[in-house]
Order: structure tokens, then C-alpha cells, then sequence
């Protein structure tokens, strides 16, 4: 039976590349694989996979019981098919903190390792199959490692992340920042989006001390495109925090190239997590953070209410 590899429901170029990436070295080394997605993958994430020559893997809502499957860029079960547990997972490949929730048909190979992004830990993982890599499997390797780290910005970047993308940028001869441009540029075109679109677009649940989040966060070069939003995107955050079932969404817009980001404050509450996790003064409708540049390793650790 085919193996399917996909990462979580609002595919980035991190969750979407990893699951093309580890499809081409599972039927590489003799199994067979297909790359799925369990969502639209956002504009960036669109951008690359086009850009190295790759269709976008299709869409599915569930997994049935025993379909063989590798989850990558994820092991929280919010994020994945309702029927994850029933399904036979038989590894997991991930630079995410451990969330539990997870049930296995048996022992698993689980890989989770505190780098920029999964598909750093990938290439470690194939071994000598790495030398092997087309050029579009470097390209998406080299892709998910911008993305993630914000072209080195971000402070999850690590050596290993760095090294791994100047040597692959170096054999696609590429200019990282050239690239890396691009990239964020695709990243930034969210204008054909409607407000509830971009809420949920790279967002992710998650649960402090019984209330419920939605976190939303919003790379782009281009700012003003969603700050000049902000009143009807506000509005639209209580209807998706009730359609999505979570008690509020949290949207940081994160201006990549002055390394800070600017969180929506629509109510006593947003303000209450604002001032309490990230030591903010509120005084309005949004308040602008210094430096915050990553969920993973500055908002959702230290999120308070």
C-alpha cells in the first residue's frame, strides 16, 4: 500500500516541501510513496513548489484506518486528520515541541530535533542518499530553510540550518537573498485573500491553561497590506475563532525586514495575553513587539492568560 507523506492542515513551504522532499527519497530508496496536503499551501509555499518544477500534491480530508503514513513539520493531532490515530503512522519527522495526542499501530520512527525547520533534519536523516537530490529536491531542501528561519532573521536559525543552505544554494547557484526575495515576495501577495482566508492561512491551535487559541502569524515584506485590514479582519477573528471552535485567534503580523511584529487587539482578552506574555503596553487596537519574529520559539512559548 502507498505511504503518504504530508505535514499539517495550512501548508507552508516547510510543511508542503517536506512532504515532496521525503516522497522523492522514500521512492528513492524503494518505497512507495505520494505526497498529500491537508489544506490550500499559502502563496509562498505555492511559489516554490512552481518554482522547482512540482505540482501540488492533492488534497485530502481523512486517512482511513491502517493507510500507511508519515507525518512531517508536525505532531500535534489538532493539525491532522481527524482519524490520524486509526491510521497505521509509521514515522514521524518533525521540529516542533512534543504535544502527545498521538496513538500508533506499533513502534514508529519518531525524529524531532531542535533545528529551523524539518527539512534540515531530513537531509541528515537520508544518509548517503542526500548526494542523489535532483535539483529540485535542493531547491525545495534550500526553500523550507529560508522560509523558516526568515533568510536567517529568525532566531530558531541554527549553524546546521545556515551551513546546509549556502552549500545548496552554492551547487543551484543561487544568491540566497536574491532568492530569498522572491520567496518573500510571493510570501507578501496576499491581496486576492479574504479576511478569514489569511486568519487561518499559517495559523495553529493551541491551549493555555484551558482557553483556546487559533495563533495566526503573517510573514511578509509588505506590512501595509494587512495593517490597512486591520478593521474588518478584526471583525472577522470572533467569526473564525466560532466556526474553528477555539475561544479567540491571536494574528501577529510579522514585518520581516524590520524584525518585529504587530499583534491585533481587538478585545480585553488579546490585550490580557499581549501585556501578560510579552511584557507590551496597550494603549490601542494593535501594539507593535520588537523582535518577535518566531511562533514556535517566541510567541506560543510564552503565551499567558
Amino acid at each position: 500500500m502507498t505511504t503518504l507523506v504530508f505535514g499539517h492542515k495550512a501548508p507552508d513551504t516547510d510543511s508542503l516541501g517536506s512532504a515532496l522532499i521525503w516522497d522523492w527519497f522514500l521512492n528513492h530508496t524503494g518505497t512507495d510513496a505520494a505526497a498529500k496536503l491537508l489544506g490550500t499551501p499559502n502563496t509562498e509555499a505555492a511559489f516554490v513548489a512552481k518554482r522547482w518544477g512540482f505540482a501540488e500534491p492533492e488534497i485530502i480530508a481523512e486517512v482511513a484506518d491502517d493507510q500507511p503514513c508519515v507525518i512531517v513539520d508536525t505532531n500535534n493531532p489538532a493539525e491532522l486528520p481527524a482519524n490520524i490515530n486509526g491510521a497505521n503512522v509509521t514515522a514521524i519527522i518533525d521540529h516542533h515541541k512534543l504535544v502527545g495526542g498521538l496513538e500508533t499501530k506499533g513502534p514508529i520512527d519518531i525524529t524531532i530535533r531542535p533545528l529551523a525547520c524539518t527539512a534540515t533534519i531530513m537531509y541528515d536523516l537520508m544518509g548517503d542518499a542526500a548526494s542523489d537530490m535532483p535539483e529540485g529536491i535542493k531547491g525545495l531542501v534550500l526553500s523550507c530553510i529560508l522560509s523558516d528561519t526568515l533568510e536567517f532573521r529568525s532566531p530558531t536559525t541554527t549553524d546546521t540550518d545556515k551551513a546546509l543552505a549556502e552549500k545548496l544554494a552554492g551547487e543551484l547557484g543561487l544568491s540566497i537573498p536574491a532568492y530569498a526575495s522572491e520567496m518573500f515576495e510571493a510570501k507578501s501577495d496576499v491581496s486576492a485573500f479574504s479576511d478569514a482566508e489569511l486568519l487561518r492561512m499559517d495559523s495553529k491551535e493551541y491551549e493555555v491553561d484551558g482557553t483556546k487559541f487559533r495563533v495566526s502569524v503573517l510573514e511578509t515584506t509588505a506590512p501595509k497590506i494587512v495593517l490597512d485590514r486591520q478593521a474588518s479582519i478584526m471583525d472577522t477573528m470572533t467569526t473564525v475563532a466560532a466556526e474553528d471552535g477555539v475561544d479567540q485567534v491571536l494574528l501577529f503580523v510579522v514585518d520581516i525586514l524590520n524584525e518585529e511584529a504587530t499583534m491585533f487587539i481587538p478585545n480585553e482578552l488579546t490585550k490580557t495575553v499581549a501585556e501578560k506574555s510579552f511584557g507590551a503596553t496597550v494603549t490601542g487596537d494593535a501594539v507593535v513587539l520588537p523582535g518577535i519574529m518566531s511562533r514556535k520559539k517566541q510567541i506560543i512559548p510564552n503565551l499567558k492568560v
